[in-house]
């Protein structure tokens, strides 16, 4: 590189986290619209998923014929996201374009860390490899309360949300702990609002944090 040549924009990316049922897939898709009519090239993605390995993972994970523990849990998940990050993210982030993710690192320690309590630095030490350092520059976390979340999910659940409501409580708590532990980097979307409320919200909430 030429002495005083400009280094290419670095991407931003929005992570929207949150409990069963609280609407971030939808609302997902409606900023990564949004932000296109504004002028962004955004990639979308989701956890697990996001590339074939991804994929392949998802439907293990997601399964309720499957049984494995925590650990075996965490890690599949991880292993997920270190090819999302690798195959897309990284690269997405370094191309200046934006990344819109249905779920990220929060969710990690909301399920495995607090759901199967495994624990904040078990988890942390896992995310160090997985990610590399890579992570979202704002996360918006949908809140609803649990029985609300489940109430809105399809008829089969899947493995997760199959599972006890206390343990989705934990989950609630740990999102909402993140939140205030990642101070001006998250922030929290009432869930329970009408689609286009939260929408406005979570479109609000990008622009004031990275414009």
């Amino acid at each position: 590189m030429s002495p005083g040549a400009a280094l290419a924009p670095r991407g931003r990316m929005v992570a929207l986290e949150g409990p069963d049922g609280a609407g971030k897939s939808t609302q997902a898709a409606l900023l990564a619209e949004a932000l296109r009519r504004r002028g962004r090239e955004v990639v979308s993605v989701r956890e697990p998923g996001g590339t074939a390995l991804g994929e392949r993972v998802r439907a293990i994970l997601l399964d309720p014929a499957m049984v494995f523990g925590a650990r075996s849990e965490l890690l599949l998940f991880m292993a997920a996201r270190a090819q999302l990050c690798d195959e897309v993210v990284a690269p997405a982030l370094g191309a200046g374009r934006w990344v819109v993710s249905d779920r990220f690192l929060l969710s990690s320690y909301a399920y495995q860390g607090a759901g199967a309590r495994l624990g904040g630095e078990v988890v942390a030490s896992v995310a160090a490899v997985a990610t590399g350092g890579l992570g979202p520059d704002l996360t918006l976390v949908l809140d609803v309360p649990p029985e609300l979340g489940l109430s809105r999910r399809a008829v089969r659940p899947d493995r997760l949300e199959s599972r006890p409501l206390d343990y989705h409580h934990r989950v609630r708590e740990a999102f909402l702990a993140g939140v205030r532990a990642l101070g001006g980097a998250a922030a929290v979307v009432d869930g329970t609002a009408s689609e286009e409320a939260v929408a406005r919200e979570v479109l609000r909430r990008v622009t004031d944090a990275l414009g």
